[in-house]
């Protein structure tokens, strides 16, 4: 098998990679690699965790999203080998391409943490981090009645930074108008250094946390649970120091790493990642790949926000390479995070690889407002499913 372009992937940066090229070239021989007969929009699992919305809302088959021009190779990709420009798939089969596009997502690494991957979904134990667990987090707050919340963030890059804390701030505002409040302890462990890497957006979020009495603990990862008593421990990223906490309920959002197949590759960097130019999203030493999204080392947030403004780069800057041009657009590190702060609550972030806010409303996003909240859960579904996916937003 051969073709001009292969897009290794088909979540949300293959397929909008996919419908960009078809759309800008109908006659381009595009081809998919995705073994997945789904596909999900992953930031409604925010909301789907908070019982906010049905966790079907977040799901349609990968057949409907998938450009009707492109070939799709329904397999995954085993080994990449970029010096005879090809990959070897699952079933043995090799596929040629003379232009190639990883999007390959990220990985989930549940079992890097000891007890996690055998007790998440029960004991009050939950993650917002799959489609399979999802609900066992609205469930895990719905039956909370008082003790221990723990919240967590991982000290490796996740999907959506902010989603860590997201849940953490519906939780304690379920909790809250239940009245629950002064029965309940909730702690953020957090491996990051503080709240959020944008002053503007940060200053909010303490306040936020203030409001529903957060106890913080940064620079705190969490290394082992122990469900049976229910217990979790975390250890301090610069000293070491462990410190253990009793928990009723938490929600652990698991480390994450480049996909195994791309660490194992030429394609990757030091930490697995694929190595790309940050401004072309043109690969450093093979000038016929290309890269976006979770899987590669563009430094920004890993969020579906970012894809969409690094979808038409990438796209530009490939047909330029086909018609034997230097690329020359160039991506600025844009991304966004929906901090939801509350149901009904919400401060949209937005800011580049400098940290300089990129604000899309001409107003101060770093207030909590009703109206982004109803834009993160009716409209920006639809830019997805609608938009997005069809290579037109």
């Amino acid at each position: 098998m051969q073709h001009q372009v292969l897009i290794v992937g088909g979540g949300t940066a293959g397929i909008t990679v996919a419908a960009r090229l078809l759309r800008a070239r109908p006659d381009l021989d595009v081809a998919v690699v995705e073994p997945s007969e789904h596909h999900y929009y992953q930031p409604i699992w925010t909301l789907v965790g908070a019982g906010a919305v049905p966790r079907e809302a977040s799901v349609r088959d990968e057949a409907e999203v998938m450009p009707a021009e492109a070939t799709w190779i329904h397999n995954a990709v085993v080994t990449f080998d970029p010096e005879s420009n090809g990959v070897v798939l699952e079933n043995g089969d090799r596929v040629e391409y003379e232009y190639l596009v990883v999007a390959a997502g990220i990985q989930l690494d549940w079992k890097a943490i000891p007890g996690l991957a055998e007790s998440v979904g029960s004991g009050g134990v939950c993650s917002n981090y799959s489609f399979e667990t999802v609900n066992s987090t609205w469930e895990a707050i719905r039956t909370f009645k008082g003790g221990t919340a723990i919240f967590t963030q991982p000290n490796t890059p996740v999907k959506c930074g902010g989603a860590p804390q997201k849940i953490m701030y519906l939780a304690a505002d379920y909790f809250r108008r239940h009245g629950l409040a002064n029965k309940t302890r909730i702690i953020f462990g957090s491996a990051s250094e503080g709240i959020f890497s944008v002053e503007k957006y940060a200053r909010t979020l303490r306040k936020v946390l203030q409001r529903y009495g957060v106890e913080t603990y940064f620079l705190h990862n969490l290394v082992e649970l122990h469900p049976e008593r229910r217990e979790a421990v975390f250890q301090h990223v610069t000293t070491g120091e462990r410190v253990t906490f009793t928990y009723d309920m938490i929600h652990v959002t698991p480390p994450q790493s480049a996909p195994d197949v791309i660490k194992a590759s030429p394609l990757a960097d030091a930490e697995g990642w694929v190595d790309v130019d940050p401004y072309t999203l043109r690969h450093t030493r093979y000038p016929n790949v290309f890269s976006l999204g979770d899987c590669s080392n563009l430094p920004t947030s890993k969020t579906g926000a970012a894809i969409r403004k690094q979808a038409p780069v990438l796209v530009e800057n490939l047909l330029a390479v086909m018609d034997g041009r230097e690329p020359g657009a160039r991506y600025d590190g844009y991304t966004s995070c929906p901090l939801v702060t509350g149901y009904g609550r919400l401060v949209l972030a937005e800011f580049d690889y400098e940290g300089r806010p990129r604000e899309s409303f001409p107003f101060d996003q770093s207030q909590e407002r009703y109206t982004m909240y109803l834009l993160k859960k009716y409209v920006l579904p639809e830019m997805y499913w609608a938009g997005m996916l069809k290579g037109v937003a």
